[in-house]
């Protein structure tokens, strides 16, 4: 059964999100702060992380960031209020998808098949390809530059691995939203972005002028070409 560690300081929504998502089959570890999440993941192993971003002591955020520099877990944020700002924020830390509150269990549920789904998402490609620096193992998914690992959260490396198919062609982003996230998945273009974002941090020299994702202004993005 998938595992999911729910981190709501809200009683009302962490009992209810939790009753829900245990009757569709999921193991769930509910806590009520960010301090008590962080301290439950050295014992236990989730398999995703639902997260309210508006926590007492240590936020959403912080907890989002300290979860993705320790490992490629994936993330959904919830947030209280579709706000830009907030949103945003939430994706740059490291999440990799978010639910508006209220949340409606079965629009969750439907959001952790998706993060599951590419997270175990197989690759039928078997050769090593070579990118410049980059050497992308379609089969084992790894990717490493100069020789050495690079650690990629689920929908990083599925972003890396569809852009990387085609080098030169250039992708919208609702084909990235569709191919990466979920087929027919109508997102949020900020997915995308934000997406892009932390993946150029981890494998261009200089992100602002990146070699590998580079953006087509009004059209999309495309990897290369070198």
């Amino acid at each position: 059964m998938p595992r999911v560690l729910l981190i709501e300081d809200d009683e009302a929504v962490r009992e209810g999100l939790s009753l829900a998502l245990t009757y569709q089959g999921h193991t769930v570890d509910a806590v009520r702060t960010g301090e008590e999440g962080l301290e439950l993941l050295g014992s236990v192993t989730p398999d995703v992380v639902v997260l309210d971003l508006m926590l007492p002591g240590v936020d959403g955020f912080e907890v989002c960031r300290r979860i993705r520099a320790s490992g490629d877990l994936p993330i959904i944020m919830l947030t209280a209020r579709n706000d830009d700002i907030d949103v945003v924020a939430g994706l740059e830390a490291g999440a990799d998808d978010y639910v508006a509150k209220p949340a409606q269990a079965r629009v969750l549920e439907a959001r952790i098949r998706a993060v599951l789904r590419r997270s175990s998402a197989s690759v039928t490609e078997v050769v090593a390809e070579r990118h410049g620096d980059l050497t992308i193992d379609r089969e084992g998914l790894v990717v490493t530059r100069f020789g050495k690992p690079v650690s990629l959260a689920p929908t990083e490396l599925r972003l890396l691995l569809e852009l990387s198919s085609s080098p030169g062609r250039v992708l919208s982003r609702q084909q990235l939203l569709s191919s990466v996230w979920d087929q027919g998945y109508l997102g949020d273009s900020r997915l995308v972005d934000a997406c892009v974002q932390r993946l150029r941090s981890k494998i261009e020299d200089d992100p602002a002028a990146p070699v590998y994702v580079q953006t087509v202004r009004g059209f999309g993005y495309r990897f290369g070409p070198l």
